[in-house]
């Protein structure tokens, strides 16, 4: 009697499958980094997911004057460069796509390679990031500002 070895035609070799993997993360990578200063359409949308058109953000007296506060369901940071006037930009940065995490001193910044944009009109004061932040369309009526 002879012995029979089975082996699965079908059935990719270990090499296969760990080119495969390492394929689809690579793809993964990439597709959730963006490509440098050329933002996703996503990137560029300021308005971002979240809160829709015509949804209110906050009231005047929650944005700090020289400050901002960012809106990370509705994709935007509110600011005030100076008393009584209000700008809004993406939340996402320029140049990978990272969520800005905070503003100080006048300045969004942005966790994941430190750029820094102004609160006054969105621009690079610090890169690596080249592009500004889109400006988000918003109205501010009485004390209400609403992602117009």
């Amino acid at each position: 009697m002879a012995s029979e070895s089975i082996h699965p035609a079908s059935a990719p070799s270990r090499r296969v499958v760990v080119a495969a993997v390492g394929a689809a993360g690579l793809a993964l990578t990439l597709n959730a980094c963006g490509s440098e200063d050329d933002p996703s359409p996503a990137a560029s949308d300021a308005a971002g997911a979240g809160a829709g058109a015509g949804s209110a953000l906050a009231k005047t007296s929650d944005i700090p004057e020289g400050g901002g506060k960012i809106f990370k369901d509705s994709g935007v940071v509110v600011t005030q460069p100076t008393a009584g006037e209000f700008k809004a930009f993406s939340s996402k940065c320029t140049h990978q796509g990272c969520a800005v995490s905070g503003i100080t001193n006048g300045v969004i910044t942005c966790p994941c390679h430190k750029s820094e944009f102004s609160v006054a009109d969105g621009s690079v004061k610090k890169g690596p990031a080249t592009q500004p932040l889109p400006e988000a369309k918003i109205t501010v009526s009485g004390d209400s500002i609403t992602l117009a």
